[in-house]
């Protein structure tokens, strides 16, 4: 391994198969390309890109809960399973993270999770954002779902009496802290005046036939750190050179996620020069070896702290130097200590903390912590074909002291909309019995003209994000505690309270500079649009009726929406319950 150096400048947008899916297309080509002595090029084509590297896993759940009748769940047992096709590829840590994420955010006092791997005739399923999570989540909400139709309930209601806190353990062993749940849900029903929302969804309902509005609000947090614990390491190399500017290469790749971005700002807040100073070599393996895969939402975490390392054990170096000169600029520093034959170069490590899950036990500390998130959307759809659009989606997240705004609120939105693909747009298709046109085995949807993912008129009409902030209220028992003061000093205070509004987040401590990571948390908070669309067709079933729980699995595609919404035509060929046959 040392005789090879692997470089890597950037890639396209990845989302799970750049990290291990490439290998055996690799090792195709390093089989003509050793015993010809020459390079080999190998370029698939999108459909057998498709048909042969694998998608997302498509997970089955099936449980049993019990619950009071105010809707406060007591006690679950699920089985989860998972389609790993015909290999094991990651399919095991994919099933782990979804069994982690079993609970979604809600405290159970009785779990027993159990999942298994699926060895099926499909092309090898492998990792896709989110990791599982969304799978496990996806299940947990739909349970909720089903305890609210039992007691009568909004779902909301029942996912709010039962959040976790502060000082809620885990089904796996996990205590919570710094828990912003609450505080994002709040701020959440407050932004999208969620009351108003449902009056004026009941009132278009009551005057329209054929097409019906749904509201849903869905919440989640996202474990952040590898389950596999020796993966949580991260190092990288920072040189200043005499000019003042500073070069550094990480073990990340760099994928349109903006981890460049973040890292050089890492590096130039540390030595306090402008971010032009900074520059980001190519990731290279001959620089940082043995790098964990760019992966689990962890990477802006693991390598802005191995840069922060260096970058710190650079300026105890040149701290001598710097206490007995005023330097006029950072080039005058760099030079000054290059003079005096201090090194200015250094490798930074970084291993994250206090993360390890013993499965003989069942009991550990998989994640360092975790990211909360929730989501309202407001989706209307048409009865009579099935085709719907999402009106609006209102997006919260705690991403504590952001390291970039900017890159951050972007990632949400494209999280959202590619979680609204996997939740109601795209849809697998392969020729089994249920699909008899297609020949036995071969993948249907594979390319654009019959796969289809979200595009600009995916996007929903209003789409609002944002970042959670501390509440003036959280400020306000502060205040009280001056009223007795003198007038100046009240307004002094009041003001440097707005100030702490405005600057500060939700803080965590247990990442670089207080963050929080953002790649795939926000992901199923699409699904927010998949209950949405449950409601709208909850409120069409109920012109004739029906009023009873049913199946939606996803994706929520026109046709499944248009089977599941009864009336006089469907009728005569289905039932209430009808449940389709799934190409998965």
């Amino acid at each position: 391994m040392s005789k090879v150096v692997c470089k890597t400048k950037r890639i396209g947008g990845g989302f799970g198969g750049k990290e291990t899916r490439s290998a055996f297309i690799a090792a195709i080509a390093a089989v003509p390309s050793y015993h010809l002595n020459r390079p080999v090029k190998l370029t698939l084509d999108r459909d057998i890109d498709m048909m042969i590297t694998g998608q997302r896993h498509s997970f089955l759940g099936k449980y049993k809960v019990g619950f009071a009748n105010n809707g406060k769940v007591l006690a679950l047992d699920l089985g989860i399973f998972n389609n790993a096709g015909n290999s094991l590829d990651l399919s095991l840590a994919i099933l782990e993270r979804a069994m982690f994420h079993s609970d979604n955010v809600y405290e159970i006092p009785n779990v027993r999770v159990n999942g298994r791997v699926c060895f099926t005739n499909f092309p090898s399923n492998t990792a896709f954002r989110g990791f599982g999570g969304p799978q496990g989540m996806l299940i947990t909400e739909n349970w909720i779902q089903r305890i609210a139709v039992e007691v009568k309930k909004r779902p909301e209601e029942i996912r709010e009496i039962n959040f976790i806190s502060d000082g809620t353990l885990l089904h796996y062993g996990q205590l919570i802290e710094h828990c912003t749940l609450d505080r994002l849900w709040n701020e959440l029903k407050s932004s999208c005046d969620w009351l108003k929302a449902q009056q004026e969804v009941e009132q278009f309902n009551l005057h329209n036939r054929w097409k019906k509005r749904g509201v849903a609000m869905i919440p989640t947090k996202f474990g952040i750190s590898f389950t596999t614990k020796f993966m949580n390491q991260a190092g990288a190399l920072v040189q200043i050179y005499t000019d003042g500017t500073v070069l550094v290469t990480h073990g990340g790749v760099e994928m349109g996620q903006g981890l460049h971005t973040k890292v050089a700002q890492i590096a130039a807040s540390s030595f306090n020069i402008p971010l032009s100073s900074v520059f980001i070599s190519e990731t290279s393996t001959d620089k940082v070896p043995n790098a964990s895969p760019t992966a689990a939402s962890a990477s802006s975490d693991m390598y802005g702290a191995a840069v922060l390392d260096a970058c710190e054990q650079i300026k105890a170096r040149m701290e001598p130097i710097t206490s007995r000169h005023n330097f006029s600029s950072f080039s005058e520093l760099v030079n000054a200590c290059y003079m005096e034959r201090i090194d200015l170069s250094a490798h930074g490590f970084y291993i994250t903390p206090d993360v390890g899950f013993d499965w003989g036990t069942g009991k550990g500390s998989p994640f360092r912590y975790f990211t909360y998130g929730a989501a309202f959307a407001e989706v209307e759809i048409d009865t009579l074909t099935g085709d719907f659009h999402t009106r609006r989606a209102d997006v919260y997240l705690d991403l504590g002291y952001s390291l970039n705004p900017a890159i951050d609120v972007g990632q949400i939105e494209g999280a959202f909309v590619q979680g609204l693909g996997w939740v109601a747009l795209e849809e697998l298709k392969w020729g089994d019995a249920a699909h008899k046109w297609i020949r036995p085995g071969c993948l249907y949807t594979c390319g654009p003209g019959s796969y289809k993912i979200p595009s600009v008129t995916d996007v929903p009409f209003k789409f609002h994000v944002s970042l959670l902030k501390v509440s003036i209220m959280i400020l306000l028992p502060r205040y009280l505690g001056v009223l007795g003061c003198p007038k100046e000093l009240k307004i002094f205070t009041i003001q440097c309270m707005v100030f702490e509004h405005i600057k500060w987040g939700a803080p965590n401590a247990k990442a670089i500079h207080s963050s929080k990571a953002v790649g795939e948390p926000p992901f199923f908070l699409a699904s927010a649009v998949f209950f949405a669309i449950k409601d709208a067709i909850i409120a069409a079933r109920a012109e004739v009726g029906c009023n009873e729980w049913f199946p939606l699995d996803n994706p929520a595609t026109p046709e499944r929406i248009r089977m599941a919404c009864t009336d006089e035509f469907t009728k005569p060929f289905v039932d209430s319950d009808f449940h389709p046959k799934l190409s998965v």
